[in-house]
């Protein structure tokens, strides 16, 4: 048993001060406010967090983070210089580009990670060898950098939706398909997991999976591990959807049985009240990921509704142009502010909770994101010294995080009870700021 002091932690009922957290076998043993410092335990200054949960990631767009940030355009301009890099991976790339990822978001404070991973095959869409070699590259590149992963391996089998129907798909979305949803599923279905890793499943989008590739059969196969999908994003995708099947994306979804308590919607932008009431109804989950959504010019979503209608709400990184779920989080308040009018309309403790607990819920690690005994001990420590926290009064030290941290408050990273991240220096993946210039260059040369 290890034994570890925290100056203050953040708990289900609000800030404890003088916490002994006991750890043994990667679980949190006990919980003891109000205590001084035990001979042999770690001091922890600073706030104690549940370890960050980035529900929402494709880690090789990293790569794109300032080469995508000039000139104008929208979603789908973006889109063509996203195929680019897609375009140039394979397993070794992308195990050397994942890894610098994956201790980057260590660094920021995050333990777990779903990859929505759909780059599956060569780029002239040829499987490898192994089928699941890209996938299985991600998996050891979380492992390497210490944190645990859901792999959302991606059924993606068309180009695009029109009024007039499906595209094939064309040029690098090749790679992205595996011929039709049984061949998706012979591949999907020989993914193992293990104690770092959960196995779960994605639909691209309903631009990427049709009808007629049996939305049921394909729910079925995946009941009971978490199932994400990317949700209406753009407006231009909902248009298509009414004009060739009558329907919003979520209606035609739910009308073909795919919503559940262990589905989340990824973006979920442009809903309408009857979409928001078919996710409360079938409690279906939402994934923001806001500093996306803004730099992609996707919209604001309706965080607020969601909220209501008691949808559970998480976040995601995304595309990467910013690794921070504390920016993530706040977002969620700042932009309800921009699109209401008005303020207050989530709690600090809401904020940080779409940022811990229901964002493992949706990665299938619902013993994560609480600092209680039995939950796994994951665990981000952030300091309260730096110009961004000073004067933070302990009692608001959640607000205090939620609104003004940001990733480089991180200081300290355990997962399993295995310490990831010391004073700000990740302690498996040597100078990672290194490893990521050498992993991008690598890509574009």
């Amino acid at each position: 048993m290890s034994e570890y002091w925290c100056e203050l932690v953040q708990t289900r009922t609000g800030i404890e001060r003088d916490v002994v957290l006991s750890i043994e076998d990667g679980r949190i043993e006990s919980v003891t406010p109000d205590r001084p410092v035990p001979p042999g335990a770690s001091v922890l200054p600073g706030l104690t967090l549940p370890g960050l949960a980035n529900a929402h990631s494709h880690a090789f767009h990293r790569a794109l983070r300032g080469r995508t940030q000039t000139g104008t355009g929208t979603f789908w301009t973006w889109r063509d210089q996203m195929y680019q890099a897609a375009g140039r991976l394979d397993p070794d790339s992308y195990l050397a580009l994942a890894r610098a990822v994956y201790a980057e978001m260590a660094l920021a404070g995050i333990t777990s990670v779903g990859e929505f991973h759909y780059l599956h095959h060569g780029p002239d869409g040829t499987p490898y060898r192994d089928p699941n070699a890209m996938g299985y590259a991600l998996i050891e590149a979380a492992r390497q950098a210490g944190i645990r992963i859901t792999l959302l391996d991606t059924c993606y089998l068309h180009g695009g939706l029109t009024a007039d129907g499906y595209r094939p798909l064309e040029g690098v979305q090749r790679r992205f398909g595996d011929g039709g949803s049984d061949a998706w599923y012979q591949r999907w279905s020989a993914l193992r997991g293990d104690e770092n890793t959960r196995i779960g499943a994605a639909v691209h989008s309903v631009r990427a999976f049709a009808a007629k590739d049996d939305y049921a059969t394909w729910a079925a196969r995946t009941a009971g591990v978490p199932v994400h999908v990317h949700l209406s994003e753009q407006p231009a995708e909902n248009a298509a959807c009414v004009a060739h099947h009558g329907l919003t994306p979520t209606g035609l979804l739910d009308a073909h049985g795919f919503w559940s308590a262990h589905a989340t919607a990824v973006h979920a932008t442009h809903l309408t009240d009857a979409d928001i009431a078919a996710l409360a109804r079938a409690g279906a989950g939402v994934c923001f990921c806001p500093t996306t959504e803004r730099d992609l010019a996707d919209g604001i979503g309706p965080a607020g509704e969601l909220a209501r209608a008691g949808v559970p709400l998480s976040l995601g990184s995304d595309s990467q142009a910013v690794i921070d779920l504390f920016e993530e989080a706040r977002a969620v308040e700042l932009d309800e502010r921009l699109r209401t009018g008005q303020r207050g309309h989530f709690t600090s403790a809401a904020l940080l909770a779409y940022a811990t607990a229901t964002g493992h819920r949706a990665l299938g690690w619902a013993d994560a994101g609480r600092i209680e005994p039995g939950a796994l001990a994951d665990l981000t420590t952030i300091g309260l010294d730096s110009v961004r926290l000073a004067g933070t009064v302990p009692r608001l030290a959640t607000e205090a995080a939620v609104f003004a941290a940001t990733a480089s408050d991180v200081t300290h990273v355990m997962v399993g009870g295995r310490t990831i991240v010391r004073d700000g220096v990740h302690q498996l993946v040597d100078a990672v700021p290194q490893a990521l210039t050498a992993a991008v260059h690598g890509l574009f040369g």
